[in-house]
């Protein structure tokens, strides 16, 4: 682990000697779509619960957080038991990821959930951060349970299966609609059965997803590596295929092949909002 202890503090859950951690990094990389921040402070939603979050010097403290949903949901979402000092060295022995390493030391990648990841991904297609975080925030909003405080549950596929595009309309996802109602409605008549594929290779996950409308190589990739926890795979984007051609003509060094994507999101961050070398 890279801290040393989560505690409880009042109502409150505070992680201590936390190393190579930057909500600014891990939050705003392109990997999740529904957290938000202001003055250090970030607050989202995940997997039905709602949080706030902020960095303390080495410490990390989870507002309104108990040691049980630490321990079940949080401390796998930010991926909190891997040893990324460990990545850290290993990724260091190449020149370019050196680099990228310096530009976000603190990122990691998250483990979200499947059905969420699908979704989000699905409406990332041809799209800008800024505006994939709207969409997802309108599909929250229309179509989410309300949670306790404030806040919305992301959509459920029973949910969404049931609604026409025109229904979807207050979203302004335009083509996309449809295929967010192709997979809702795979996922509830048993052919897309997400829980299952914990269990499946990459590659026959990667298949099925392949099957919903909409869904390319570059989705079910990101679905693979955010939603399933398949740190070997990682979608090729146009940056990642920039990234590729430049520096990694012949693939990545054969040490990276078990922490592929990992070492794909340090990239990919870099490189897309770099200034100079």
């Amino acid at each position: 682990m890279d801290y040393k202890s989560a505690e409880p503090a009042g109502q409150d859950i505070v992680l201590t000697g936390l190393k190579r951690f930057s909500l600014e990094n891990i939050l705003n990389c392109g990997q999740c779509f529904r957290w938000s921040g202001a003055n250090g402070v970030y607050s989202g939603v995940a997997r039905g619960r709602r949080l706030e979050v902020y960095l303390s010097g080495d410490a990390l403290v989870l507002r309104n957080m108990s040691l049980p949903a630490f321990e079940t949901v949080w401390k796998s979402y930010f991926d909190l038991e891997r040893d990324y000092g460990a990545l850290h060295r290993l990724f260091s022995l190449d020149e370019t990821m050196r680099k990228a390493l310096a530009f976000s030391p603190g990122l990691r990648v998250m483990r979200q959930e499947p059905w969420e990841t699908l979704i989000t991904f699905i409406l990332s297609q041809n799209n800008h951060i800024a505006r994939i975080k709207g969409i997802v925030a309108r599909l929250c909003e229309n179509f989410g349970a309300a949670l306790p405080g404030e806040g919305f549950a992301f959509p459920s596929p029973e949910r969404l299966a049931v609604l026409s595009e025109d229904d979807l309309a207050p979203l302004r996802c335009g083509y996309r609609s449809a295929y967010l109602l192709d997979a809702a409605r795979r996922v509830c008549d048993g052919r897309l059965d997400l829980p299952a594929f914990f269990a499946l290779p990459s590659e026959e996950i990667c298949k099925q997803l392949l099957r919903v409308h909409g869904v390319g190589i570059k989705v079910a990739e990101c679905v693979l590596l955010y939603g399933f926890g398949r740190v070997e795979r990682f979608p090729l984007d146009v940056w990642m295929k920039r990234v590729m051609r430049a520096y990694y003509p012949e693939g990545f060094p054969a040490e990276w092949a078990e922490v592929a994507g990992i070492a794909q999101q340090f990239l990919f961050h870099y490189i897309r909002n770099r200034t100079s070398d």
